[in-house]
């Protein structure tokens, strides 16, 4: 029997597909129509994101879909990244999903010095889908599930617990002392809905989606250079990148992530020209320090020259490398094992100042904030040193009270500065209390176990 040609486009339109599967009740205040104005008053920032959301959307729906979730939050990464998978925000919140580094380990979203899965489009998708899962399990209410997702569940169900204590609604709208980031964090969610429901009513264009997979998992079984499997399948490697951004070194780790994605016509080509090529497919692979080494010394050893050696594996001028850490080095001609699933796995590196014996602690940021630059001259340590230890460009800025870890000479004497002193003064910050404050920049995911 063959269907009506209307049903037949509806099937084919993932955005149909998306509409006819939200089910979240609907929010309808000032602060929604705030955020539908701002979104459809910039058509090419909406284009932009659904230019990217578009490799991995139908993932994201086809995995609703097999949870039987709400399609609303197929949108939810449009309002924590733009959809760019290697997002990375002040408070150190990675990917598309925007996992903070102990939530993501939580969810088993590995971090070492090769991979970080919170950039994984899969394994965090999986991850993000597990936990507002369990939110909703918790509080059996979508939006403060979504709360929850932002702010963390131990502040929602205190904030629940205040309410009811005054007996007064625990719906999310009637919560009290939420912070603007978590206040407007449903409402913007629901505006992009909306547009998305309508797209006409906003004077917006939605540019058309296919409800057919945007990429294929192709297997993996010896390690590659990134730019060598971005070569075989004919791709620019910043398009590889948008679908295998998890990759923090020049190597792929087949004992780590054992496939790689790649658009349809491209994984046939991978799969042909890797068949067909002759000659090594990793030209790195692992080496664990034995010692604590300076950087020029463990080049040496390697048999490579100290800056190309830095600079493969992002380490800092004038660091020591301590012992048992793990580089990536040139692979010799007669090296034919790849790296084993322990290192994959585990590889850490840890590095210290040359010759001060430094002992790491953790401050905050002024009121403020701080500039990586401001607090490199403050404490005598360069930009790239600060940075690294951060997981930060050395041009970022720290969110006020965000905090900022440090490896200081032992003979330095840490000052501590009020928050109400002097511009951009930092203050240590008390053991037990390490998550980013409640101030800093969106997408601060708390433990979910708190």
């Amino acid at each position: 029997m063959r269907l009506d040609p209307d049903q037949d486009a509806e099937r084919a339109d993932l955005w149909q597909r998306l509409r006819d599967g939200v089910r979240i009740p609907d929010l309808d205040n000032d602060l929604v129509r705030k955020w539908e104005q701002y979104y459809a008053s910039q058509p090419e920032y909406l284009q932009r994101m659904v230019e990217r959301g578009a490799r991995y959307l139908f993932h994201i729906v086809e995995e609703i879909d097999k949870r039987g979730m709400p399609m609303d939050l197929a949108l939810l990464p449009f309002i924590e990244s733009a959809f760019d998978p290697q997002a990375l925000s002040r408070a150190r919140a990675a990917g598309m999903w925007q996992f903070m580094p102990g939530t993501g380990r939580e969810f088993e979203l590995r971090q070492n010095i090769f991979r970080d899965d919170r950039r994984d489009v899969l394994a965090s998708t999986r991850a993000a889908l597990d936990f507002l899962g369990r939110l909703h399990e918790r509080f059996g209410d979508w939006q403060l599930a979504l709360a929850a997702y932002n702010w963390g569940p131990g502040n929602v169900a205190r904030a629940i617990e205040r309410n009811r204590r005054a007996r007064k609604p625990t719906d999310l709208s009637s919560l009290q002392r939420l912070p603007a980031e978590t206040r407007n964090y449903v409402p913007k969610l629901q505006a992009v809905k909306n547009i998305v429901m309508r797209p006409q009513a906003f004077g917006i264009e939605l540019a058309k989606l296919e409800n057919h997979p945007y990429f294929l998992s192709v297997a993996i079984e010896r390690d590659i250079d990134v730019e060598l499997a971005a070569r075989l399948a004919g791709l620019p490697l910043v398009e590889f990148r948008q679908l295998n951004p998890q990759h923090n070194r020049a190597v792929i780790l087949s004992a780590g992530t054992p496939h790689v994605l790649l658009p349809y016509d491209n994984a046939n080509q991978f799969v042909r020209a890797l068949g067909d090529h002759d000659g090594p497919l990793a030209s790195w692979t692992a080496w664990v320090a034995p010692r604590t080494l300076k950087t020029a010394d463990a080049a040496k050893l390697v048999g490579v020259g100290e800056a190309q050696l830095a600079e493969v594996n992002h380490i800092p001028p004038r660091m020591l490398v301590r012992a048992g850490s793990t580089l990536i080095v040139p692979r010799g001609a007669k090296t034919t094992d790849d790296v084993s699933e322990r290192l994959a796995d585990t590889a850490t590196l840890t590095l210290s100042p040359e010759g001060l014996g430094g002992r790491m602690t953790t401050l905050r940021a002024g009121p403020k904030g701080d500039t990586v630059a401001a607090v490199a001259r403050r404490h005598g340590l360069t930009a790239a040193q600060v940075a690294q230890w951060n997981e930060v460009a050395p041009t970022a800025r720290f969110a006020p009270g965000q905090p900022i870890v440090l490896t200081l000479p032992t003979r330095t004497k840490v000052v501590v500065v009020a928050p109400n002193a002097a511009r951009g003064a930092l203050k240590p910050v008390p053991r037990g209390n390490r998550k980013p404050a409640a101030a800093a920049p969106s997408r601060v995911k708390m433990a979910a176990a708190r």
